[in-house]
């Protein structure tokens, strides 16, 4: 569990994080090692739950050997299972990082919501929904491993 206490906004007790696919901690189906080596760090605090609709058939494959576990959805529907997801396992308990327009009802549900803006870009319908916004995947972990940064970022 990672708890958060953020002055003058709120507690985070955090159990779980929730991360999209494609556009977020993959670009073209492809996972960068620094991403992988902070899903290991915090892997040590937090169940990491990767949900997609893989895009480009390779999520397992390139999740393969990281302590993440992948759910995989039809293309469509994926913006209700997502939320459904972040509901069983606990809205308040669960961080959850995206970029799609499909990362919406998850984020607004979440305890904590980060939207991140890489090559694929960041839907402009999730950023009323998300606590923080952060220029790449990496940035948005380190608010995880570093909470000073999201603790600067939120508080009263």
């Amino acid at each position: 569990m990672l708890t958060i206490d953020i002055p003058d906004y709120k507690t985070l007790n955090l159990e779980y994080l929730v991360l999209d696919y494609n556009g977020t901690i993959a670009l073209d189906g492809e996972i960068r090692d620094t991403v992988k080596e902070r899903l290991v760090k915090l892997s040590g605090e937090l169940k990491i739950y990767v949900l997609t609709a893989d895009t480009h058939g390779t999520a397992e494959e390139k999740c393969a050997g990281l302590p993440v576990e992948i759910q995989t959805f039809p293309k469509d529907g994926a913006l209700a299972a997502k939320m459904e997801v972040v509901d069983g396992l606990g809205a308040e308990s669960c961080a959850s990082i995206g970029n799609g327009r499909n990362d919406k009802l998850m984020c607004r549900n979440s305890a904590l919501a980060i939207a991140v803006l890489e090559q694929e870009g960041m839907s402009g319908r999730l950023l009323g929904e998300v606590d923080v916004c952060a220029r790449c995947i990496e940035d948005a972990l380190d608010l995880l491993l570093i909470p000073n940064r999201l603790i600067a970022t939120l508080r009263g």
